[in-house]
């Protein structure tokens, strides 16, 4: 902790002497403005109705979370140039908790902030915990759409709180063209639609604080004009009402907290939860929006843990929850100010705010802090309707539309289980287009690492079809494991069924208790139609529950082996025996066999002869050696390193995983391992063998005194090598 204090003062010391430090100072003290605007609208809603006699103790409590938020990701963040606040995207949802919460008064108040204070500590403290573990790239699987819908909805909501805010209310429409209402709302529509014309055509951040002095002089020098006292503009509601004494901050006291009831704060809970989610929801996207706008990495670890420590500091010092502000953070970079001075700046015009006094307030117009909520709502709108309408698809462009209308037809935590429903539907339907096969191949296609008899392999080569394999993959549940079902039961049908089916779990990340039951079912519609099923590469997870969800005598039977070679070896001796169970009954199998071998009887005859007399000749240089089942022939833990032709008996090469890699039976050779081509990293006896070793001394002595040897030795070798390359898969 020390460490980072110096580097950061260090780093102060330097950004103060540098030329960052005017841009830095510009900077802050426009964005530190535009958010002093900004917080006193947002506070006008969130304490509006029965709290707006306490508007001003209100506005402290969301001035004080700004403080916080800007002044503690200014000097942590990993965003040099980052500004923060309350985001309008948690401003209904705060309006919300007070809107519905019973009681009056200032215990209302006092049950009221503690819910948002209490809501901000465990903001931060669920921040603290994501950046600790390290799961916060969790938070970027959010999908668009339904981040989309919420912005939309919330704007939405935004600018319909705005028209209540000044007098006007929107469900009654034809009320709202009366010469005695549209006078209230229509000035502060205007202003909020041409505030955002404006700075999205130039993007200024001196256009917000100018634009809202020139507004303000103009609506009192209006009201002047009008002969309207700011006593009467107060009690029509034109101007805003102080309510506080003195301080904005602190906003309650200890001896407040007597006041709380708890019952009442029991009944928000589910309220303050939408609350920590919509939280989460604009903290990820802002992070994302502002890696894309300025195109520099951020660790989500690192600013989860920063923006809970916030969060953490605004809550228990008396203020609400606060986020990262991204157009404002963009505009550090394009002045030029991407120093922590530009946020600390920003930090210190809130709280020069904070502490001189609540008598500001009392200057502004209603109609001046809807018209910013207007501002607010609109780029919410902008950016979850009209951008999204012209990327998205309509299927996922529907999916904003249904949650913006939830969220302004009926409310938010409405819009929040809407769009919790809808992220669930969205994941299965897509989860579900996904094939869970990978591919498809049969033993004839791809053969087992076994070494057979050429009878064998003249079989496989005639019956092979009738393995069939599927390598599966990815998250197998209710939504794609019937179709795979499906697939598999197309399989079995007709005289054409295979004889085994070999069913690859290897690739597969994991599965629902759904996915179990439907194996189970087709396991038990396989057996009752004679086909063997082999699962190779299942997880412990996935083999239990197949076992407790089969019949005994069926689980007591299934066929598991631990990779898709040996489930392929098994399948080849279920198509072979049933070949061969076929060809006793059947007249002239056995002799067609022997037919269609014989060539190749007579090519494999013909090589052992050679390799028999090879090892005659070489009798004088080789050593002969002996192994056990099980014990190593070549690799790490075998002390033989040389070149060694296999004389009697089966060795199998592995990979440091345990796979098998290949097999090698009599005439073979088997390499000495270690280069960094092969995968083969020990080679283990199947049964009892017998090896002859040729040394590398050895092998030096042959080229210099028998080339002719030395010449016929590589010949063999070379044709085995072409033959089948140990240490690859055949």
């Amino acid at each position: 902790m020390r460490s980072f204090l110096n580097e950061l003062a260090s780093e102060l010391r330097v950004d103060l002497r540098s030329e960052k430090a005017f841009p830095a100072l510009a900077a802050g003290f426009t964005s530190g403005l535009s958010l002093l605007a900004r917080q006193v609208a947002y506070a006008t809603v969130i304490f509006s109705g029965p709290l707006a006699f306490h508007s001003s103790q209100g506005v402290g409590l969301i001035l004080f979370g700004n403080f916080a938020a800007c002044l503690i990701i200014a000097l942590m963040g990993g965003y040099r140039g980052a500004i923060s606040g309350l985001s309008s995207a948690l401003v209904i949802v705060m309006a919300a908790i007070g809107s519905t919460m019973d009681g009056s008064g200032h215990a209302l108040f006092v049950t009221m902030s503690v819910a948002l204070m209490l809501s901000a500590v465990v903001t931060g403290a669920c921040c603290l915990v994501i950046g600790r573990f390290r799961v916060a790239n969790l938070m970027r699987f959010i999908p668009f759409p339904v981040a989309g819908g919420f912005v939309a909805g919330i704007g939405g909501a935004v600018c319909l709180a705005a028209l209540s805010l000044m007098g006007a209310d929107w469900r009654a429409v034809p009320a709202l063209f009366e010469p005695a209402i549209i006078w209230r709302w229509a000035p502060g529509v205007a202003y909020g639609v041409g505030l955002y014309c404006a700075m999205k055509r130039w993007n200024n951040g001196l256009i917000l604080p100018v634009s809202v002095v020139i507004a303000g002089i103009g609506f009192h020098l209006a009201l002047a004009g009008l002969g309207i006292s700011d006593d009467a503009a107060h009690a029509d509601g034109l101007l805003l009402s102080s309510t506080a004494e003195g301080n904005l901050w602190p906003a309650l006291f200890p001896a407040d907290l007597a006041y709380v009831q708890w019952d009442k704060l029991a009944e928000q809970a589910p309220r303050m939860l939408v609350l920590i989610l919509v939280t989460f929801i604009v903290m990820a996207m802002n992070f994302a929006g502002l890696e894309l706008a300025t195109e520099q990495e951020l660790d989500w670890d690192r600013e989860f843990r920063v923006a809970g420590a916030a969060s953490m500091v605004a809550g228990l010092g008396g203020g609400t929850v606060g986020t990262l502000a991204v157009s404002a953070s963009v505009r550090s970079k394009l002045l030029g100010a991407t120093t922590r001075w530009t946020g600390v700046i920003a930090a210190l015009v809130i709280g020069v705010a904070l502490f001189l006094g609540d008598g500001m307030l009392e200057l502004v117009p209603a109609s001046l802090v809807g018209g910013i909520l207007i501002f607010a709502g609109c780029g919410m709108l902008d950016k979850g309707l009209v951008t999204s309408c012209k990327r998205l698809p309509w299927s996922e462009y529907g999916i904003i539309l249904l949650i913006f209308v939830a969220i302004t037809s009926f409310g938010m935590i409405e819009g929040v289980g809407v769009g919790m429903i809808t992220t669930l539907v969205f994941f299965a339907v897509r989860l579900s287009r996904v094939d869970p096969i990978q591919s498809r191949f049969t033993a004839r296609e791809r053969e087992s690492n076994k070494v057979r008899s050429i009878p064998d392999r003249a079989i496989l080569l005639s019956e092979g079809d009738r393995v069939v394999a599927y390598r599966l993959r990815g998250y197998l549940f209710f939504g794609s494991v019937c179709p795979l079902a499906d697939n598999l039961r197309k399989s079995l049908k007709g005289t054409s069924r295979p004889v085994c089916l070999i069913l690859d779990f290897s690739a597969v990340s994991g599965f629902d208790y759904s996915a179990v039951n439907v194996l189970c079912r087709f396991l038990q519609t396989a057996t009752t139609l004679g086909v063997r099923v082999i699962l190779s590469g299942t997880s412990e997870g996935l083999k239990t529950g197949l076992v407790q969800n089969l019949p005994n005598a069926l689980s007591d039977g299934l066929l598991l082996e631990p990779d898709v070679d040996r489930a392929l070896e098994s399948g080849e001796e279920i198509v072979i025996s049933a070949w061969k169970k076929d060809a006793d009954g059947a007249q002239g199998g056995r002799a067609s066999l022997l037919d269609d071998t014989a060539e190749d009887m007579e090519r494999f005859l013909e090589r052992q002869i050679d390799f028999e007399g090879l090892v005659e000749e070489l009798r004088l240089w080789l050593r002969p050696c002996r192994y056990s089942v099980g014990e190593a022939v070549a690799g790490r833990d075998s002390p033989n390193n040389g070149l060694q032709l296999l004389t009697s008996g089966r060795v199998s090469g592995y990979d440091s995983n345990g796979v098998r890699l290949f097999q090698c039976g009599p005439g073979d050779t088997i390499w000495p391992l270690g280069a960094p081509e092969q995968r083969a990293t020990r080679v283990i006896a199947e049964e009892a063998c017998q090896t002859v070793v040729l040394t590398a001394v050895a092998l030096e002595g042959l080229e210099e005194n028998e080339p002719g040897l030395t010449s016929k030795l590589y010949r063999y070798l070379l044709a085995g090598r072409l033959r089948v390359e140990p240490g690859t898969e055949q």
